[in-house]
């Protein structure tokens, strides 16, 4: 069946919606009903053609996640624009330099981003605008003159309003591109993947299939929306379909988490493996790790009622109204999906990446394969680049609706990230099993060779050091042939109750022997270094491990 246009069901949702809301930040600074949204957009549409820009021209996005950020979206994306979504997180500088790279002509800036650029210095730029006031911060007194008379073009083309008549999009632009997105991913180089309208409808539609709403079903956009897991599964397809999502525009701590989820109540949440792991391991774990309390875990009978318990914990956790978790970005860590797996909690983990704007594979979580990444998208076909994809590691590839056109103005990453045969190399090693459920088991890039020529996966030996005592993050390196271990030790008053007498050095020489009895003979850690602060990480929470070396 043919991939319907994203912007066909967000038509059909503005006017069978047309008075319920469609999003709102968290602290309430804006609001918008589907009716508000769509006579905004049309303002806004207004708003640029006076200004001269037009169809295929690019708008910069590069702010916090807001409501006003979705609405610049929607309105760019049925303008016809090619929206550009930078990250706020890049120095100015950074921000400067995709600014030119991508040849925008409007950025659009919230606060934050606001106070550490000067809008002087992108020249290619028509305006510099910012987005929670949709006031000019910088422009040229001609442009200046047309934003500021748009207000009277729009009374004169709506003079009694926008009505769910006038609510009419595009959808013969499939080919078309829609976004470049601008991704850290965690080489420190960052490229502009180019998405298509084709490419977002296709996740769309996917979401709209397999994770339906109900009427009244709240989300909470807390991952970055200008990064596609955020903006696709947080906000488009969402939108899509008439659900009402709360935008938490300030950062997200375990505190800020826990009141929000408690007042919006989310029925789905997407996030990273961090989050669920500082859940789990600081409210859970604890509770469960004393001798009878380990016992109780696993004996019958007793073991319902204990896992009950921790179940109920973290629904109330989550708001009381929670019925899908998806964690992505990463792998999650072993002991903690354990306890989700025993609790027969409602998560799964799903797999993707930017240039598939961005989901590959997802299960339903009471299908879910036990530390899988879930089975290929219908829209995205997956193979295994190896001679025995079941029982032997190869490079997964992918091919489909929802894989990029390429890299903007990068003909050679273009060229280098596709076979000869059309499929897009994902870097990622894994393997299928005969259910058809993807195995990942590390980037290839940081797979090391091992003495006798093995494939060692530090991946998978940090998921281990992970779950010891007073550990909270690790990476794996090779240094002059042997693996060494760079630990962010827990300093918290858990920790120390964990290390007791002991010192963090000789905690984590016991963690090292431990370790290497239950890793592969021929990958043993030689050492293991304490570092002061957390790793530095990606949007996704992905550690920089090029940082590291």
């Amino acid at each position: 069946m043919a991939t319907k246009h994203y912007l066909s069901y967000l038509q059909e949702t503005m006017r069978s919606h047309w008075d319920r809301l469609a999003m709102t930040d968290l602290d309430g600074d804006h609001r918008y009903t589907y009716a508000d949204l769509a006579a905004e957009i049309e303002k806004l549409h207004v708003t640029w053609r006076e200004c001269g820009i037009k169809e295929g021209d690019k708008i910069a996005l590069c702010g916090r996640n807001c409501a006003n950020w979705g609405l610049l979206f929607l309105a760019a994306e049925t303008y016809k624009a090619v929206v550009v979504s930078i990250l706020p997180d890049f120095t100015a500088e950074g921000i400067y330099s995709l600014v030119d790279h991508s040849e925008a002509v409007l950025l659009y800036v919230g606060p934050n981003v606001k106070k550490k650029i000067d809008a002087t210095q992108m020249k290619g730029l028509k305006a510099t605008i910012f987005m929670d006031e949709m006031s000019i911060v910088e422009a040229d007194e001609a442009f200046v003159k047309k934003y500021e008379g748009a207000e009277k073009a729009f009374q004169k083309a709506f003079p009694n309003g926008v009505s769910i008549e006038d609510v009419h999009y595009p959808t013969d632009n499939y080919d078309e591109l829609a976004v470049i997105n601008y991704t850290s991913g965690s080489t420190g180089n960052p490229k502009g993947v180019m998405l298509t309208h084709l490419n977002l409808s296709g996740n769309v539609e996917f979401g709209l299939q397999r994770i339906p709403h109900k009427v009244g079903d709240k989300v909470l956009s807390m991952l970055p929306i200008a990064h596609m897991f955020g903006l696709m599964f947080e906000f488009l397809y969402q939108v899509c379909d008439g659900a009402e999502i709360y935008f938490l525009t300030q950062a997200p701590t375990p505190t800020v988490l826990m009141k929000a989820f408690a007042q919006v109540k989310p029925f789905m949440i997407l996030t990273v493996p961090l989050v669920i792991e500082k859940i789990v391991k600081k409210g859970v774990l604890p509770k469960i790790s004393s001798p009878l309390a380990k016992i109780m875990w696993k004996t019958p009978f007793l073991k319902n009622v204990i896992r009950g318990k921790v179940k109920e914990g973290l629904d109330k956790t989550f708001g009381g109204q929670l019925r899908y978790l998806i964690i992505g970005g990463a792998a999650l860590n072993g002991e903690v999906e354990q306890v989700l797996h025993d609790i027969k909690f409602q998560y799964c983990v799903g797999y993707g990446m930017t240039e598939c704007g961005p989901l590959i594979s997802y299960e339903d979580w009471w299908k879910y394969a036990f530390h899988s990444c879930g089975k290929e998208l219908p829209q995205c076909h997956v193979r295994i680049d190896s001679e025995d994809p079941i029982g032997k590691d190869g490079e997964i590839q992918v091919k489909g609706v929802n894989v990029m056109k390429g890299y903007y103005k990068n003909e050679e990453a273009t060229k280098a990230v596709f076979t000869e045969d059309g499929w897009m190399r994902t870097g990622d090693l894994g393997v299928l099993d005969k259910e058809g459920n993807i195995y990942i088991h590390g980037r290839s890039k940081n797979m090391i060779l091992g003495p006798s020529g093995q494939n060692i996966y530090p991946e998978e030996i940090e998921d281990k050091l992970n779950s010891m005592p007073c550990v909270v993050e690790s990476i794996v390196l090779e240094r002059e042939g042997k693996l060494v271990a760079l630990v962010f030790p827990d300093t918290s008053n858990e920790g120390k109750k964990l290390l007791g007498t002991k010192s963090l050095t000789q905690q984590m020489e016991e963690n090292r022997v431990a370790l290497n009895k239950v890793i592969p003979t021929y990958s043993p850690v030689s050492a293991i270094e304490l570092v002061a602060s957390e790793f530095e990480k990606t949007p996704k929470r992905s550690i920089k491990r090029y940082l590291y070396k």
